[in-house]
């Protein structure tokens, strides 16, 4: 049941016959940067410019506070919020015709929150949606199941430890029948998969990692880990701080490893032109990574780094033959995804948190201003919009139906272009 009700700001919310009306129905982004996890999409017709009154179909308020993505499963949009003081963990549901709230669900009750930072947020992981199901993540706060027709819950575990000192970042991510986690804290560092449809453990793995200290403040990690395929066989490639570990995502077992030297990951790795891309805090900074093989292949399968302007939390994306990302202070980078060569560098905003998206050779980004600034994404920069929100955007941006889902500090939005038929 909703607990307040939507405020639809456009007119045109229920005329989607015309506005940002797609042939095929039901649009699909499940997890943290979308079907592919690396900020892809093929939906077009995306709008270039928008502002607060320009191509805006609905704005529906978003109660108290959450830093997590939006996520979507045909007609529903999911997110999760918390009060400030974490004592109240949300799951909301939004109808993404008309940006009505159809579900408001509160998922856990905590009597003495763990701390958090203030940058930070209690529901700042983005959860995951399979067929009927959604997986919130709130940390060691709590995991859960529910069901995306009643919002009841299937499943929930409260009983998975770590201190996350300042804060949980970690996303899950789907693999078959399996919700994998990353908790990388202060006193515990583990991956667990857990069975989707009982949230039963299938595996866990402790890091085997030798952090070259004890201050449990320099073990801490925010990333989420990503599915890849090389040569027939499935990896799970899992940042922590100081080392990326490819693990079998069937069994947990490693498979290999390259030391980084960095802390405090929080981007998600993106594959592509036959190469795992990392970034962290300090050591390397930026890697390129060869997959395959076993044991300690830092000597041998990075094949550049690049240490310049490189981001700490937004994610990078590959496109073409380039590597495009954002620092956290707003200097955007194109690099040669072979050589790791610097193409091109410009201040584009203020400071970044969300991760980009790619759309018919456009590149997408939001900084915590409300600012967003689209370019092509090719070897020369060209600025092709620059456009302003009323509120900061911390979440990365979703996609369905011909419209950017984009999530404000107060607000969930529906962008699109309201001058097509």
């Amino acid at each position: 049941m909703s607990r307040r009700r939507s405020i639809v700001t456009a007119s045109f919310a229920i005329a989607l016959s015309t506005a940002c009306a797609m042939a095929c129905a039901g649009d699909r982004w499940p997890e943290f940067r979308g079907p592919t996890a690396d900020g892809h999409t093929d939906i077009t017709g995306l709008p270039v410019e928008f502002s607060e009154t320009k191509n805006v179909l609905w704005k529906t308020p978003i109660h108290d506070r959450g830093l997590s993505s939006p996520v979507i499963w045909d007609n529903q949009i999911w997110l999760t919020t918390a009060t400030e003081d974490g004592k109240k963990l949300f799951a909301m549901c939004v109808d993404l015709p008309s940006g009505k709230i159809l579900h408001d669900i509160t998922v856990f009750e905590i009597d003495e929150p763990a701390y958090s930072h203030p940058y930070n947020s209690y529901a700042s992981a983005t959860p995951a949606l399979a067929e009927g199901k959604l997986f919130v993540h709130y940390g060691s706060a709590g995991t859960a199941c529910l069901d995306t027709a009643t919002g009841k819950t299937v499943w929930s575990r409260t009983d998975l430890p770590c201190n996350h000192f300042r804060g949980h970042g970690s996303s899950p991510a789907l693999y078959k029948n399996l919700l994998i986690i990353h908790f990388d804290g202060y006193d515990f560092q583990y991956v667990v998969a857990l069975d989707q449809v009982t949230g039963e453990t299938v595996w866990k793995k402790d890091r085997d990692i030798d952090y070259g200290t004890d201050n449990g403040d320099f073990k801490k990690s925010y990333g989420t880990p990503t599915l890849i395929e090389v040569d027939g066989e499935m990896q799970l490639i899992s940042v922590a701080t100081t080392a990326m570990i490819a693990y079998d995502p069937e069994t947990g077992e490693e498979l290999y490893h390259v030391k980084h030297g960095g802390f405090n990951t929080a981007a998600r790795p993106v594959f592509g032109r036959g190469k795992i891309f990392i970034n962290m805090e300090a050591g390397k900074r930026l890697l390129a990574i060869e997959p395959g093989g076993a044991g300690d292949l830092t000597e041998t399968n990075i094949v550049w780094n690049y240490e310049k302007s490189t981001p700490t939390r937004p994610s990078q994306i590959v496109y073409d033959k380039w590597l495009f990302m954002v620092s956290d202070i707003g200097v955007a980078t194109c690099l040669d995804a072979d050589s790791g060569e610097m193409i091109w560098t410009e201040r584009i905003g203020g400071p970044h948190c969300a991760s980009p998206i790619v759309s018919e050779g456009r590149l997408y980004f939001f900084d915590e201003t409300g600012k967003s600034t689209v370019i092509e994404a090719g070897p020369k920069f060209k600025l092709l919009a620059e456009n302003q929100l009323a509120e900061g955007v911390f979440g990365s941006p979703a996609v369905a139906e011909q419209s950017l889902i984009v999530r404000g500090l107060t607000h969930l939005y529906r962008i699109c272009d309201l001058t097509q038929d």
